[in-house]
């Protein structure tokens, strides 16, 4: 990872991520150090699969933890809408209800921020073809999607900010 990438997110992301790293950093360390102790007391610890587990465990904490707060660290907190952007426009917040010009289908998707993006619940990221395509389009506007699987020709049906 680039020392100076940035993590687009939204302010209430970034208080989710400092509550999930308090969690893991309190609560959660004390349960795996409990596990520790619990599994050194059954003895000799070069064949003790609970030891080895808890010591797994007790790496992925610390990882995760990690990453947290590098994310913590470099989080850009993004605004819902962008200032240079008109505001019936598509932008990082909007939600965006588009047509499949050939197959008739409509989706409604929230753009977000990459961290934030979870394409089961209509959240894509801005930075995804998808999101890349509707930024700055209005409802009526005709977009392609250059998607890896060939262009997608929608039409915006609306935007709300």
């Amino acid at each position: 990872m680039a020392e100076n990438s940035r993590f687009k997110m939204s302010a209430e992301r970034l208080e989710e991520l400092k509550k999930e790293l308090d969690y893991l950093e309190t609560v959660r360390a004390d349960e795996v150090a409990e596990q520790i102790k619990e599994a050194r007391s059954f003895g000799d610890l070069s064949e003790n699969s609970e030891y080895d587990e808890a010591k797994e465990e007790q790496g992925k904490l610390y990882s995760k933890i990690a990453e947290i707060k590098v994310l913590i660290e470099n989080a850009e907190i993004v605004e819902n809408s962008a200032e240079d952007m008109p505001k019936d426009a598509a932008t990082l917040g909007s939600k965006v209800t588009v047509k499949d010009l050939e197959f008739g289908d409509v989706e409604t998707y929230e753009i977000v921020g990459s961290q934030e993006a979870n394409p089961r619940d209509g959240k894509i990221s801005d930075d995804s073809p998808v999101g890349r395509a509707l930024k700055g389009h209005k409802a009526g506007d005709k977009i392609v999607v250059e998607a890896p699987a060939g262009n997608i020709e929608m039409e915006v049906i609306s935007v709300e900010n």
